[in-house]
C-alpha cells in the first residue's frame, strides 16, 4: 500500500518518465473522469471511515478495559488492534482534505501522518498475523502454551510489534517530501516520495508483508479446522470464529488494493493502452477505499460475531436508554 498521496498527482509522477515531452498526460488519456470520481469518493468515504472507525473502536476499548479480562492474550491483542485501528483513523481528515485541494499542512505533517498511516497498516497486519498463530497454538498444539506467563508474554510481543510497525515505515517515511507540482498556470503542493523507485519500493514492501500474513492465515486455519473437526468445544469454536472472521475481512480488504498497487509499480510496461490505464485507476481509487475502510470494519464484526462483545454492547445501550 504506497504513501496516499493525490490521485493525480500519483499517476502523473508515475508516468513522467515514459512520456516526459507530454505536458499533461491527463489529457492524453482523457482520465478527469477519473480523477474527479476519485476525488468525491475518497474525501466521502475517508469522512465516513473516521467516524465510525472512532466510534466502534472507542466502544471495543471501553468494553476491553471495563469488562474483559486484559491478562488473556487474545484480549490484549484486540485491544492492541483497535488502537492500531484508531492510530490509522487519524491520518485519514488529512489525506481527505488534500484529495480536495492539495497538501496544506507543510513538510513536518507530511511526513506525520505518512508515519500514522504507516504505523497503523504494518501494526494491523502483525496483530492480526499474531492473533491467528496464537489461535493455532492454543487449539492445534495446547501443551505448548504458557498461560501463567501469558500477560508477560504478551505486552513483550506488542512492543516487539509496535517496534517492527515503526521500523517498517521509515524507508517511506524518510523518503517522502513536499513537493511542487506544476498544473497549468498554478503551482500546487504534493505530499509524495522523491522518486519513482521510493514509491515502488514501498509497494513491494507492504506486498510482502501481506503475502507473508496470507501464507500464515492459510497454514494455520487449515490445521485449526482440521483440529476443529475432531473437538467439540464450543468455546473454542466460537473464539475461532471471531478471529477467522477478522483475518478473512482484513485480507478480503486489503488483497484487492495489493493486487492494483502492484499492477501500477509495473507502469506502461504492462498498461501501455489509455483503456487500460483508466480501468485501472477506476480500479485504484476503489479497491484503496475498500481498504482504508477495514479501519471501522472490525467493530461491526465484534458485535455480530463476537458473544460477549455483542452482550457487553446491549447491556450498555440498554443502560443509556
Amino acid at each position: 500500500m504506497s504513501n496516499p498521496p493525490l490521485d493525480m498527482a500519483i499517476y502523473n509522477e508515475s508516468y513522467d518518465d515514459y512520456y516526459s515531452d507530454i505536458d499533461d498526460l491527463s489529457q492524453l488519456c482523457h482520465l478527469e473522469e477519473a480523477f474527479a470520481f476519485g476525488v468525491i469518493l475518497s474525501s466521502t468515504l475517508y469522512l465516513l471511515a473516521l467516524l465510525f472507525s472512532i466510534v466502534g473502536n472507542s466502544l471495543v476499548l471501553w468494553i476491553l478495559v471495563k469488562h474483559e479480562n486484559l491478562k488473556l492474550l487474545t484480549n490484549i491483542f484486540i485491544l492492541n488492534l483497535a488502537a492500531s485501528d484508531l492510530i490509522f483513523t487519524f491520518s485519514l481528515p488529512f489525506w481527505a482534505s488534500y484529495h480536495l485541494a492539495e497538501w496544506l499542512f507543510g513538510e513536518i505533517l507530511c511526513k506525520t501522518m505518512t508515519a500514522i498511516f504507516l504505523i497503523g497498516f504494518y501494526s494491523g497486519i502483525i496483530f492480526i498475523t499474531i492473533m491467528t498463530v496464537h489461535r493455532y497454538f492454543i487449539i492445534v498444539k495446547p501443551l505448548s502454551t504458557l498461560k501463567s506467563k501469558e500477560t508477560r508474554y504478551g505486552i513483550l510481543v506488542c512492543v516487539i510489534i509496535w517496534g517492527v510497525s515503526i521500523l517498517a515505515s521509515l524507508p517511506e517515511l524518510l523518503s517522502t517530501e513536499v513537493k511542487p507540482q506544476n498544473q497549468g498556470e498554478h503551482v500546487t503542493y504534493i505530499c509524495d516520495h522523491k522518486s519513482d523507485f521510493w514509491r515502488d519500493v514501498a509497494t513491494y514492501q507492504q506486498n510482502v508483508f501481506f503475502l507473508i500474513s496470507l501464507a500464515v492465515a492459510v497454514y494455520c486455519y487449515f490445521h485449526i479446522l482440521k483440529a476443529l473437526l475432531k473437538s467439540k468445544t464450543q468455546v473454542k469454536k466460537r473464539t475461532v470464529k471471531l478471529i477467522f472472521t477478522i483475518v478473512i475481512v482484513f485480507l478480503l480488504s486489503w488483497a484487492p488494493y495489493n493486487i492494483v498497487i502492484f499492477m501500477k509499480s509495473l507502469k506502461v510496461v504492462t498498461f501501455a493502452n489509455c483503456e487500460r490505464i483508466r480501468h485501472l485507476n477506476y480500479a485504484f481509487y476503489v479497491c484503496r477505499k475498500i481498504a482504508f475502510s477495514h479501519c471501522f470494519l472490525n467493530p461491526i464484526f465484534y458485535a455480530f460475531v463476537g458473544v460477549k462483545f455483542r452482550r457487553h454492547l446491549i447491556k450498555l445501550c440498554c443502560s443509556q436508554f
